[in-house]
């Protein structure tokens, strides 16, 4: 907040005398003024300059150092000591040499973070799978360019990219790097801006060029036909899921899972983890199996080791006797980083803007940014084709009478007055000219002349094949096809993450080794929950309630069954019995708002044992609409804890029942009507929203329904006075007989 304004002063500068003497002012600006002199630079240096990747697939960090390193003939050249790298890229980069030297790390080829590397190092550059192991001083490295990133500097030097002014104007650097693939999919990029962040996991190199191709040619081409998966340098499994991987293709945001390849050595009773995901590292995954252990929520694993070595990445489990390997495995991927989520989020700098963009829209965009490269590459070989071409011209018409050439030349008393000379004797331009002059005697026979004169053929041809190429767009796509088929066959190489599809693994349940025993479960009006055994129940039947608590349901159930507790938020909590521990009738029990994190102020209001999922819920609603949904609606294949939008909200639900096959049913309405109706009469719907249909006709200002029940469960008897054929009906009124202790105190109140 800005200060207050000093009331006596008329100008915005407040005045003050400190204990010195000295005159001190203060100048007010309003926190608008100040975000945006102040911190909008700041935010947006960091968004196009640092943090997000753009359409060739670098950061402005990765850009400096390759550029550099080409600059300095490492693509052809020898090894270089990775501190003389570091060191000369400061020219473009002045960020000291460390974050320099972190940077090149992640694009060797001994770091591994990378499909295609791009800097071919030896020494130690650690490994992107460890966290701990830690790279050698740049002193003790030598790095140079991989052979791949020939393509990365393509015709830089034709005006394909632009270039700018370095920090401090000493040289240009390239704005971009006009790679001849989509990189911008096959290197896994991250980075964390102000306000927004950038995730993109990688893709095969032979992938992406095959699905550009058919993208160029057909820009309805069905991407997951040829671009499978994402695929990671560490390997591992990714669980296929096609809607999953469809809404990453279109939005550029989701998510996929990735675990861990491992094998069984039954020699040594002990699994062997030799690729993990891409997103974690080996000192995680031990960590957390090491909780696991202490806190004995894993009891299989006798030992774990590291066993990385020269060969690659290995962890060692030894398992005790009797462990199933496999089912030990399902475990530990539930329950540790050997199976990771990897969020994708492709926000990518496009013309200085960030964009998140999905698989088909960042293709074209490269495509797009790729013709202008060649166009730009073309006219340029078009423009040295057209001066060439020009100075043969003027030395053809010399060449008609050379005799006269070389006695104007000689003939001419100053140096400076040769060109003029040839210009007004021969009608040529001032270049041409000057061409001309600078011949050398012993070219001037015939030799040299036929090929001159072949060479202005040829030149002639390919400048018209040139401008062909720029008015066609359809010849420009046909070289950057031609130029993706050529990075195909030189640099692809096979997938390195396996594929296995969803629907085909055994999750793992902990129902199998939770032990399966008969409970009842206890509901209160207040929300207290408890888990009584028979034999507690037995002791002590007497149930224990705070005051002004009751009793609401009383179910009988099994350790392992599944629970849906449905509260007045329309939200429904899904947990099991057995994560409660067993209580006894005489304590108040486990109040459910607190142990599932419920919403200040959300309540209780039923309890479902739902079983196989193959009944219905019965939702009465206070404006006398009943809505029957499935319970298979509530049923989720991952451990979702929460599910919103469990019933409808268009008005306040007054009752739920489980409905497991076709019965009477007894709807009360606070006029001290009743009806008894069928069950069958009530359509199941399979969408949790439904708003039902009308059961009670009810005057909307002055009455509403109140309560239902089951019939057996009620004390009804003239069953045939109260039976609806049809709905809705207003019911009749109850006789005394027919009325339930609730219902007797409700028409007193």
């Amino acid at each position: 907040m800005a200060p207050k304004k000093n009331p006596k002063s008329d100008n915005k500068k407040v005045d003050d005398t400190n204990v010195i003497g000295l005159r001190a002012e203060v100048l007010e600006q309003p926190i608008v003024d100040t975000l945006e002199v102040n911190y909008m630079p700041y935010a947006m240096s960091v968004i196009v300059s640092r943090a997000i990747p753009e359409i060739d697939g670098f950061k402005p960090s990765h850009r400096k150092l390759l550029y550099t390193m080409y600059k300095m003939g490492l693509l052809t050249g020898k090894r270089q000591k990775s501190a003389n790298i570091v060191g000369q890229t400061m020219r473009l980069n002045p960020h000291g040499d460390s974050a320099i030297y972190e940077t090149m790390v992640r694009l060797t080829r001994g770091n591994g973070a990378l499909l295609v590397p791009f800097i071919d190092s030896k020494g130690n550059f650690g490994k992107t799978y460890s966290r701990d192991m830690a790279y050698a001083a740049s002193r003790y490295t030598e790095a140079k360019l991989d052979s791949v990133c020939g393509e990365l500097f393509r015709d830089i030097d034709k005006d394909t990219v632009d270039f700018v002014d370095n920090y401090d104007s000493s040289t240009k650097e390239p704005t971009l790097l006009p790679v001849s693939f989509p990189n911008v999919l096959v290197s896994a990029n991250q980075g964390i801006a102000v306000g927004m962040a950038s995730m993109i996991c990688g893709f095969n190199l032979k992938e992406v060029c095959q699905t550009t191709i058919e993208f160029i040619q057909d820009p309805s081409h069905d991407l997951l036909s040829t671009l499978t998966a994402p695929d990671f340098p560490t390997g591992g499994e990714l669980i296929y899921s096609a809607q999953e991987l469809q809404t990453i293709y279109e939005t550029g945001r989701g998510g996929f899972k990735v675990r861990a390849r491992w094998r069984y050595v039954k020699a040594d009773n002990l699994i062997e983890v030799y690729e993990i995901p891409y997103s974690t590292s080996i000192e995680a995954i031990m960590d957390k199996v090491a909780d696991l252990v202490k806190t004995g929520k894993v009891r299989e694993i006798a030992d774990m080791r590291d066993e990385t070595d020269l060969t690659g990445l290995k962890l060692a489990i030894d398992l005790k006797r009797g462990t199933d390997p496999e089912k030990l495995m399902q475990k530990l991927f539930r329950l540790t980083p050997l199976m990771d989520t990897f969020s994708c989020n492709f926000n990518i700098l496009v013309a200085g803007m960030p964009r998140v963009m999905g698989i088909g829209e960042i293709l074209s965009e490269w495509t797009a940014w790729r013709i202008d490269c060649v166009r730009r590459r073309v006219f340029f070989d078009l423009s040295k084709k057209k001066d060439r071409l020009h100075l043969l011209q003027g030395l053809q018409k010399i060449l008609l009478d050379i005799d006269r050439a070389i006695a104007i030349i000689r003939d001419t008393e100053q140096e400076a007055e040769v060109v003029p000379n040839l210009m007004i004797g021969f009608g040529i331009d001032a270049v041409q000219a000057e061409y001309v002059a600078e011949i050398r005697l012993r070219n001037i026979n015939r030799e040299y002349l036929l090929k001159r004169t072949k060479e202005t053929e040829g030149l002639e041809g390919d400048i018209l094949d040139l401008e062909d190429i720029l008015s066609k767009k359809s010849r420009v796509k046909k070289i950057i096809i031609d130029e993706l088929k050529q990075v195909v066959k030189q640099y692809s190489a096979e997938r390195k993450t396996g594929i296995v599809y969803a629907e085909e693994i055994d999750d793992y349940q902990e129902a199998e080794e939770t032990p399966d025993y008969p409970v009842t479960l206890f509901l209160s009006q207040e929300g207290y929950f408890k888990k009584i055994t028979p034999q507690s129940l037995r002791m002590s039947a007497e149930q224990k309630y705070k005051e002004g608590d009751g009793p609401s349901q009383q179910i009988e159930a099994t350790n392992r069954d599944e629970l849906l507790i449905f509260t007045d938020r329309c939200q429904v909590y899904k947990t099991r019995a057995s994560d409660f521990d067993d209580s006894k009738a005489s304590l108040l029990g486990t109040y459910l708002p607190t142990a599932l994190g419920m919403d200040e102020g959300e309540r209780v209001i039923f309890l479902d044992v739902p079983g196989d999922y193959k009944g219905n819920l019965l939702f009465f609603f206070e404006n006398g609409k009943v809505a029957r949904v499935e319970t298979k609606s509530y049923e989720t294949k991952t451990n979702r804890k929460k599910l919103t939008g469990a019933y409808s909200d268009h008005s306040p639900v007054k009752t739920i029942l489980s409905l497991r096959e076709e019965t009477d049913i007894v709807v009360y309405s606070t006029e001290g009507r009743a009806i008894l109706i069928d069950t069958s009469l009530l359509a199941p719907k399979s969408s949790r929203a439904t708003q039902g249909v009308g059961v009670m006709t009810l005057k909307k200002a002055k009455y509403q329904l109140k309560a239902a029940n089951f019939l057996t469960q009620s004390s009804m008897i003239n069953t045939a006075r109260y039976r609806a054929r049809s709905i809705p009906v207003a019911g009749a009124l109850l006789k005394e007989e027919d009325m339930d202790e609730q219902q007797i105190d409700l028409l007193d109140r």
